[in-house]
């Protein structure tokens, strides 16, 4: 692997390099929220792959319903399941409602504290969500601790959500592995690539180190070189989920993608490599506003 010229090592990667280097049974996390920032170019390359028995934990959108679809899946650790602007993943409940694949539904600050504690290489976090709710009768497997202290308070003992492989997805990126989102949030994608044993980041462009520096405030630099295994340049590699500001989500795919059943998805779109799937996208987008009169 040569350098960047820094004394640092060159960290890119194609979408399949990442695919590759997976293995069936592994955990996975998977950045972004919902359908927003998902690292789709990366879920599509798992999709392409001969990998299964898959657990993924996401705050989850298309990534897992993708996967729960083409068969990828054994389990998904997640708090909801949502394409946003469409309340419930399609392809997911439809896995789930067919007994297809397992679910932990833990609420979403449990789900960070899991992640935080995994980053932190801690057996548990204490967190007061949960308590009081069906979250501890549905996850019969959660503890709870008592406090040491003069409080004697009762807490979840949230265990680390430890992952195998972080997949996120940024705006820029080095080639050594730095990670920039300019968007309105960063959706913990840090947290998921500190609680793994090997990060992969793709994002819309790669640009040199100082570049980043010029592309936002300090704070906009969320994942740090050393936490990141491999980085994979993938222009509007979230597609159809948003990434601000390089694109919105696009809604009339999402909606085609929700009302579509997958073989036919798989077939039109899917099939081929990211760069088939990005033309067959344009030869639908084009097909779509040729028949509005556009």
């Amino acid at each position: 692997m040569s350098g960047d010229g820094a004394g640092r090592p060159d960290k890119v990667l194609t979408a399949d390099d990442v695919a590759a280097r997976l293995r069936s049974g592994m955990t996975l996390g998977i950045g972004g929220w919902g359908s927003r920032r998902k690292p789709m170019a990366l879920v599509r390359a798992v999709l392409r792959s001969d990998l299964t028995d898959l657990t993924v934990v996401s705050y989850a959108g298309p990534d897992v319903g993708l996967l729960a679809a083409a068969g990828k899946l054994r389990k998904v650790v997640a708090p909801f399941a949502t394409l946003d602007s469409i309340p419930l993943e399609p392809h997911f409940r439809a896995a789930r409602e067919q007994g297809r694949i397992e679910l932990a539904e833990i609420d979403e600050a449990m789900f960070m504290w899991g992640l935080r504690a995994a980053a932190n290489r801690l057996p548990f976090l204490p967190v007061r969500a949960g308590l009081g709710s069906d979250v501890m009768r549905v996850n019969p497997g959660l503890r709870t601790v008592t406090s040491p202290y003069e409080d004697g308070e009762t807490f979840v003992a949230m265990p680390a959500l430890r992952l195998d492989a972080a997949l996120v997805h940024m705006n820029r990126a080095d080639r050594s592995g730095n990670g920039q989102y300019l968007g309105p949030d960063p959706y913990f994608d840090d947290l998921f690539c500190a609680a793994a044993q090997e990060a992969y980041v793709s994002c819309e462009r790669v640009v040199g180190g100082a570049d980043l520096a010029k592309g936002g405030p300090a704070q906009s630099l969320l994942i740090k070189r050393h936490l990141v295994t491999g980085v994979v340049e993938a222009p509007n590699g979230a597609h159809f989920t948003s990434c601000a500001p390089d694109h919105g989500r696009d809604e009339a795919f999402q909606k085609l993608y929700a009302t579509t059943p997958f073989a036919e998805l798989r077939a039109r779109f899917l099939d081929g490599d990211e760069e088939a799937y990005q033309a067959a996208v344009e030869v639908w987008r084009r097909a779509r506003d040729g028949g509005q009169g556009r």
